[in-house]
């Protein structure tokens, strides 16, 4: 064991008391929040794989003891012991009907044959995947998310609190920070309940010989499927004891366990050698080469098959990642996992080849087991190998059926073992140490998911008891899933379930490798060479055909429950970050697109409206962000410009730590946009930054979109000079400008600069496991505002406005210049969208009264063959009236603060004053832009008159020629057209067409 120190601080949510809790973390291995998988490790992560000051009482295993012990214990098991004699019965030694491949049926070497080959694939990509670093249980990061998300239950009352926090997670870790969450998410499940539903293969297995041992004795309770379910429940029911009880298994332990299994196997080896005359009516009669003859071709009965045979034994070898799975626990584990695990399946295989040659020469198919069915004259018709050996079984052929042989016996090898009680040993402990493996891999499995908070719902399985974090709930599911399959009874109906599912574990761990080596991830150099990214395929391949083959109705629904779990994670996007090899094919296809992009000219079918937002920190205008996001959502680029302005070098810190910060919220926020923060001396000089830099390739920024500057009358006339000069900077650089005005405003980070406490209102009880909280905001003590006011309160209001669905209501587009088309493209992206869908389009354009009828079919036509939908066209001829006198002298009241009255100075100060203060409005300028000054507050006028009830207004930008008008006449036009109106959008294209008639 191996321990730091952590620290934490929070504000306790019941007491409102900040405070910092010490926490002491002990774990098996060091916490490394890297070196797995190919990820560098952090500085947290460094620091506590560092802090090791007694390392000496840490066990670590060799290869010999921490793999291949391991992997032997658990290939060498039920199978072995109570089915090979049975498989070698069906399927024979060599090729039916003598290599004749028309009447090819199969053989038992074969079978054993092919598992070899699924699982020597599986081996190397294990080795492969295992050696790209340590597969690990949990990470730094995972243990400060407990630990803070445990402060809610230790509220004020813990000064030292001591965690243990040590995952387990096998394969599904191998999968699933390799593949990623999707992946490891649908194979965490299957494979936790896979090894779930070992648990009562090998109950069974051990049940049957008991069963098999009462017969013998004639001490039956019921019958024989009835009691294998009342053993098989009380066996069950002890292991689920000695799991909970926390009994561990030590390496002599499993030593010991390896010596009673290669002795069994003796056992039966030297029996083969010796036989008695009281086991030849049993069907035993030594090697002999009739026998072998006989039993060299397959003879399938009772509908069995190949595939169905193959699946019966494939759990056999199911055991080579247990070496793997304590890859912590190993000294040395890039190299003992390959050579374990290789040397485990080639040892394992020849043991299985060898015996199941050896029973199908010594033993024949059926037996009596009647000593009276010895032949004592000379038989006409002796065909078959008892016959020759003068023993009569052809009572066999009768309906009745005989007990003996390979086909009817399933304690063959305690028949011909020199002494019995041992191969019953051997038996007795490979199952019930297989069966307590995976009783307490299961719940680990399950539990190491749950914590990777992957699927909600089964967070209440996370939890762990004791101070060996025990998921004791876990194994409670387990084993009630293990005494449903136990009540089956039948170990050839429990065999193929596994096999499914193991072979889909197998299939996607081989994928992982093929799918990190197409990636190129730097991150990808696993220790071990001797793998092949298409040999891996080929193996996830034919898994996949093989689990098809066995029962393909049980394939199809775990194809389909993997598939639909997949789609499940991917939409819920659970906040993990695996390093997968996901995220390495995602980079790389997205690189090779862009490239490819780059070679292709733009073309106005294409165009999308691309937009850089300055939205600065983008939680303080949600509004502009939904409203953009909802043209741009699955269509154009999105990116959030933030310029950060002041020292250098404080500026760069908050660059770095803003970039991870806000680009999490947006994905949060579910929006689909990159967040850009530069660092300049002012917002003109940024803005021109990102305008020149932001976007890679032809992914690259066309639209200018800010909020409209609110405050310009009471703020520094420099700053309003700096915000036009963005407007030209951008029709300088060919973009279009979109100018966002909501009344209420769209800044709230004002509101969001107030120190809050969280409180926790109420918590209301759902139905579902987690609990729901309302939270109220409360201000700081220090603040003088009590809960917010009136104008606060609607900013907040209009600030999520775009999150909800909008309704059957309008959006009007005032289409008043031909600016290429952007002013009409804007709103009819904004109705392809969900929330927006029941919106309709009306048009208004400006006309004469005279001609009224013909601009509106003049309209019409235009708009069908850009092929936009709309509800109404509206034609104004009155939009060149003079504006009423109330609102020209509006006007002129809010501009007379920035006005130069050069008239009524002398000329040499009037000089200097317009020098110092260019943004000011002369007398000249006024008389030579009223008919503009007074068209803005007449389209204001039109605009209250018949879009006040609109959703939205999207309206052509009045555009002022650059150095000709004042910054404060513009931002008065500005203002004048725009006020007390529903939200608007001011919209200017670059006059580069955006809209084509043409397919």
């Amino acid at each position: 064991m191996v321990g730091f120190f952590y620290k934490i601080s929070f504000i306790c949510p019941l007491c409102s008391v900040s405070d910092t809790k010490t926490f002491f973390v002990f774990s098996k291995e060091p916490f490394e929040d890297g070196y797995a998988n190919g990820e560098e490790g952090t500085p947290a992560g460094d620091a506590a794989a560092a802090y090791t000051p007694d390392s000496k009482g840490v066990v670590k295993f060799g290869w010999i003891k921490g793999v291949l012990v391991r992997c032997m214990l658990n290939i060498w098991g039920v199978m072995l012991f109570i089915r090979l004699s049975w498989i070698v019965g069906q399927a024979g030694i060599g090729i039916g009907n003598y290599l004749n491949i028309a009447n090819f049926y199969g053989l038992s070497v074969l079978v054993i044959g092919m598992a070899t080959v699924v699982t020597t694939i599986t081996g190397l990509s294990t080795s492969a995947i295992a050696t790209n670093g340590f597969v690990r249980g949990g990470n730094l990061g995972t243990l400060v998310d407990l630990l803070q998300s445990a402060l809610l239950d230790l509220a004020c009352t813990s000064d030292f609190v001591i965690c243990i926090f040590f995952l387990s997670g096998g394969a599904y870790y191998l999968i699933s920070r390799s593949l990623g969450p999707e992946f490891g998410g649908a194979i965490g499940l299957i494979f936790a309940f896979a090894n779930a539903v070992a648990v009562a293969m090998y109950v069974v297995g051990f049940a049957e010989t008991v069963v098999e041992l009462l017969k013998e004795n004639g001490t039956l309770m019921i019958d024989e499927m009835n009691d294998i379910r009342i053993i098989g429940a009380i066996t069950v029911v002890i292991l689920l004891g000695i799991s909970i009880a926390g009994m561990e298994w030590e390496a002599k332990a499993q030593i010991v366990l390896l010596v009673i299994l290669i002795l069994a196997i003796g056992d039966f080896v030297i029996g083969t050698f010796i036989p008695l005359e009281s086991k030849k009516p049993k069907g035993f009669f030594g090697y002999n080469a009739d026998i072998f003859m006989e039993n060299f071709g397959p003879d399938f009965r009772q509908e069995e098959t190949f595939f169905s045979v193959f699946a019966i034994f494939f759990p056999a070898a199911t055991g080579i990642l247990a070496g793997a799975n304590i890859s912590g626990d190993l000294a040395d584990p890039q190299s003992a996992i390959p050579k374990g695990t290789l040397l485990a399946i080639l040892i394992t295989t020849l043991v299985y080849a060898g015996i199941a040659v050896s029973v199908g020469s010594c033993v024949v198919r059926d037996a009596t087991g009647n000593v009276n069915d010895t032949i004592v004259s000379e038989l006409a018709n002796c065909t078959s190998a008892a016959c020759k050996l003068n023993y009569d079984f052809s009572s066999c052929q009768s309906q009745a059926g005989c007990h003996y042989g390979l086909m009817n016996n399933f304690q063959v090898m305690s028949m011909v073992s020199g002494f019995a009680p041992l191969i019953t040993a051997g038996i007795f402990s490979a199952t019930l140490s297989s069966a307590l493996a995976s009783l307490v891999s299961a719940p680990k499995i399950f539990q190491a998911l749950c914590k990777d908070s992957i699927y909600p719902g089964f967070q209440m399985f996370a939890k762990g008891y004791g101070k060996n974090n025990e998921p004791l709930r876990g194994y409670i599911l387990t084993f009630l899933i293990a005494l449903g399959f136990i009540l089956i009874a039948e170990l050839n109906v429990i065999a193929p379930i596994i096999s499914n599912f193991f072979l889909a574990s197998y299939a996607l761990i081989n994928f992982s490798v093929f799918h990190a080596s197409l990636a190129k991830s730097p991150g990808w150099r696993p220790a071990f060479k001797y793998y092949n990214m298409w040999i891996s395929l080929i193996g996830a391949i034919l898994c996949c055909i093989v689990m098809f083959v066995i029962n393909w109705w049980a394939a199809l629904l775990t194809y389909v429950i993997v598939l639909g779990l997949y789609i499940y994670v991917t939409y819920k996007k659970p906040d993990v970050n695996w390093g997968s090899s996901t995220q390495a094919l995602t980079y790389l296809n997205a690189l090779q697109h862009s490239i490819r992009l780059s070679g292709v000219e733009d073309h106005v079918k294409n165009f999308r409206p691309q937009c850089l937002i300055m939205t600065g920190a983008p939680n303080a205008r949600p509004a502009l962000l939904h409203l953009v996001h909802a043209f741009t959502k699955n269509v154009g680029l999105m990116i959030c410009g933030h310029v950060h302005m002041g020292p250098r070098r404080q500026a760069m810190k908050e660059l770095s730590t803003d970039l991870a910060k806000y680009q999490r919220w947006l994905i949060k926020n579910k929006m689909k946009a990159f967040y850009a923060p530069v660092h300049a001396e002012d917002l003109r000089d940024g803005g021109q930054y990102l305008m020149q830099a932001a976007g890679l390739g032809r992914m690259r920024p066309n639209t200018l979109v800010v909020g409209f500057k609110k405050n310009w009358r009471q703020g520094d006339m420099r700053d309003v000079e700096t915000y036009i000069n963005l407007f030209h900077d951008a029709f300088d650089v060919q973009y279009g400008v979109v100018v966002i005005r909501l009344k209420e405003g769209l800044d709230i980070s004002h509101l969001q600069a107030q120190e809050l406490h969280l409180m926790i209102f109420s918590v209301i009880k759902q139905n579902t496991s987690k609990p729901k909280f309302r939270y109220m905001f409360f201000p700081d003590s220090k603040s003088s505002s009590s809960p917010l006011n009136v104008t606060d309160q609607r900013l907040l209001d209009a600030s999520s406005q775009f999150q909800k669905k909008q309704g059957k209501s309008n959006i009007d587009v005032w289409w008043l210049f031909d600016d290429g088309g952007l002013t009409l493209l804007i709103p009819y992206l904004i109705t392809t969208k969900k929330k927006w869908k029941d919106c309709k389009i009306r048009v208004f354009i400006g006309g004469k009264i005279n001609r009224i009828d013909h601009d509106r079919r003049a309209m019409a036509t235009l708009l069908s063959k850009f092929r936009i939908d709309f509800s109404d066209i509206m034609v104004l001829g009155d939009i060149n009236t003079k504006p009423k006198k109330e609102n020209i002298a509006a006007f002129e009241e809010m501009i007379e603060p920035f006005r130069l009255h050069e008239d009524d100075k002398e000329q040499e100060v009037a000089d200097k004053m317009k020098e110092d203060e260019p943004w000011r409005i002369t007398d000249n300028e006024l008389e030579l832009y009223k008919t503009k000054t007074y068209r803005q507050i007449r389209l204001n006028e039109l605009l209250k008159e018949h879009s006040s009830t609109a959703n939205i207004i999207v309206m052509s930008l009045p555009v002022a020629r650059k150095g000709a008008v004042s910054s404060a006449l513009y931002m008065a036009w500005l203002e004048a057209l725009s006020k007390d109106l529903p939200p608007i959008l001011l919209v200017r294209g670059n006059h580069q067409s955006v809209l084509t008639f043409y397919s």
